[in-house]
């Protein structure tokens, strides 16, 4: 149903407040999954990025790309193994992880940003000594576990109302390359840049008491109770390393995190700008 000028008129005039609180703060996006293989839904989301940039909002994207990763080691008939929802990564696959999240994910989106108005440069963990890494573990191989963090190259592309566009490829001090986890390096980084807020967009509308209804949506959780909410099941599986990252970027100074659905065109807009949200919203408290 078309909204007429004055309900669009009025839409911009509750958006105001959320506008001010966020203006000239950081809020670091972690985007993937479904969003990122659906070209509408990307295009939707690249758009709002700009939207956000262009009224004031520091944007830092940090994305992961693991369909086209498993559509590119397929093609070069490399087999794809994942260990607790990790992927198991050796020589010849950090190769390609590197190639394809460095190189093609992360220039198609820096390209969309740009044809949309916006001012994007890509970036990855890799440059400027960012995400210095080490092994998870010996199963994982090269899994990278962040030891160190450097933020300039981000703050100095912030500084020039410019979005970062991260690829989430670490390195250690022997010139080894690092695959991580696109929520743990999201995580890492909004910690490190005291943001505003993390929004961490999924394939799922975020907590549920009951994870096959959406009806029985949480939205707001405090921190303190995330033990309990996982000793009752409602935090399990998958779900419990994303928000192991979210509390620790809360607790280095993250003032809030979000789990958004990434399904939903125009998802963080609806978050960010209206009382209501859409998600869950994770607070220390």
């Amino acid at each position: 149903m078309a909204i007429d000028n004055q309900k669009k008129a009025e839409i911009l005039a509750e958006a105001l407040p959320n506008i001010q609180m966020y203006r000239k703060k950081i809020i670091v996006v972690k985007y993937g999954g479904n969003a990122m293989v659906n070209e509408e839904l990307k295009k939707a989301v690249m758009h709002d990025l700009v939207y956000l940039s262009t009224i004031g909002i520091k944007i830092v994207l940090v994305h992961g790309g693991g369909p086209e990763i498993n559509k590119t080691l397929e093609k070069m008939q490399i087999e794809s193994k994942f260990e607790n929802g990790l992927r198991v990564t050796d020589k010849e696959t950090v190769n390609v992880v590197q190639m394809v999240l460095a190189g093609k994910v992360n220039k198609d989106l820096v390209c969309q940003i740009g044809n949309l108005g916006g001012h994007a440069i890509g970036l990855s963990g890799m440059d400027g000594g960012m995400l210095k890494c080490k092994p998870f573990d010996e199963k994982h191989g090269y899994v990278g576990e962040i030891t160190e963090l450097n933020m300039d190259a981000v703050t100095e592309t912030l500084e020039h109302n410019w979005i970062p566009v991260i690829s989430t490829v670490g390195f250690d001090e022997n010139g080894n390359s690092y695959n991580i986890n696109a929520d743990t390096a999201a995580a890492e980084i909004a910690g490190a840049l005291k943001a505003e807020a993390l929004i961490s967009m999924t394939d799922i509308v975020g907590l549920c008491r009951d994870k096959d209804d959406p009806e029985t949506l949480i939205h707001k959780v405090y921190i303190s109770d995330t033990p309990a909410l996982i000793a009752q099941g409602i935090i399990s599986g998958g779900m419990i390393p994303k928000i192991d990252g979210m509390t620790k970027a809360l607790r280095q100074g993250c003032k809030k995190a979000f789990i958004i659905d990434g399904r939903v065109p125009h998802s963080i807009l609806m978050e960010m700008l209206t009382d209501e949200g859409m998600g869950t919203m994770f607070r220390i408290n």
